[in-house]
């Protein structure tokens, strides 16, 4: 599956999520329907009452991640954060109320739906210190070494070029700069049928790396002190809900991926003596 073909697929599907969410309907990761008692099992509950207190309820609607980084990041006020692949708002605009009016948080989406979205949801929030930016996260629009914090929530693993987007997080990170990041990722085998799935792969599902392999190529692109932690791991029950209605075989591939994937927080440093970037 070619990076260009993921882009338009996933430009489309997270468009119409967006749409959706500004119409007051619920969005969830991908496409399917959603579920009794709120979404999928990978993107519902990540916020606590006292998160979504502070945002539009349509910010929260479009939140389409499968952890909370701005809740496991640190950050401390004056500070610059960069959210890849910002949705509609949710964790830029928390993170805007946490660095503070010293502080800034950008957030960078190539989908235009869901940035029109994202700068309503900072109007309604009266945020100052936030800017949405158009762009990929393969090529992000930032200078070297102006970012203190970048954050992700389930969007790294939409890319099909993961090196260039760790190299170009690396790249615009100041030196000590972190990485946290929230993503999907596999502990085992994924049968064929799932990574041949377009709509799984926007779904957050296909595009999953092994746990090794993602650290192994955040070290890769620089960093140093790379860590995972686990933050929900899908059962068989959840494993039929994000199968269900993709044309496969759900009682035979359900039992095959149970276990196997989880929703992570990865942390790595950019060196403190490093100067520069990894084109």
């Amino acid at each position: 599956m070619s990076q260009s073909n993921i882009q338009e697929v996933v430009k489309e599907k997270y468009g119409q999520a967006a749409v959706r969410a500004a119409a007051g309907g619920r969005s969830c990761c991908g496409t399917g329907p959603a579920l009794e008692g709120g979404c999928d099992p990978i993107t519902s509950n990540l916020y606590d009452s006292a998160q979504t207190g502070q945002v539009p309820e349509d910010a929260l609607r479009a939140s389409l991640g499968c952890g909370n980084p701005t809740a496991l990041a640190q950050l401390s006020p004056g500070e610059v954060v960069l959210d890849l692949g910002s949705g509609g708002g949710i964790d830029v605009l928390l993170s805007a109320r946490r660095v503070g009016l010293t502080g800034k948080a950008y957030g960078l989406d190539m989908t235009d739906e869901m940035l029109s979205l994202a700068r309503e949801n900072q109007r309604k929030a009266g945020i100052q210190n936030a800017e949405f930016l158009k762009g990929e996260i393969e090529n992000i629009p930032l200078p070297d070494n102006s970012v203190d914090v970048i954050i992700s929530n389930c969007v790294v693993n939409l890319s099909a070029d993961k090196d260039r987007v760790l190299r170009e997080a690396f790249r615009v990170l100041k030196p000590g700069g972190r990485l946290a990041i929230s993503d999907v990722v596999v502990s085992g085998g994924v049968p064929d049928q799932i990574r041949k799935s377009v709509e799984l792969w926007i779904g957050c599902i296909a595009g999953a790396l092994h746990e090794d392999e993602y650290t192994a190529k955040i070290a890769q692109a620089g960093f140093e002190r790379v860590s995972i932690e686990p933050t929900r791991v899908y059962d068989i029950n959840h494993a039929r809900q994000f199968l269900a209605g993709q044309g496969l075989d759900v009682d035979a591939i359900a039992p095959q991926v149970a276990g196997k994937f989880m929703s992570a927080f990865l942390r790595a440093e950019k060196p403190k003596a490093c100067c520069g970037g990894r084109a």
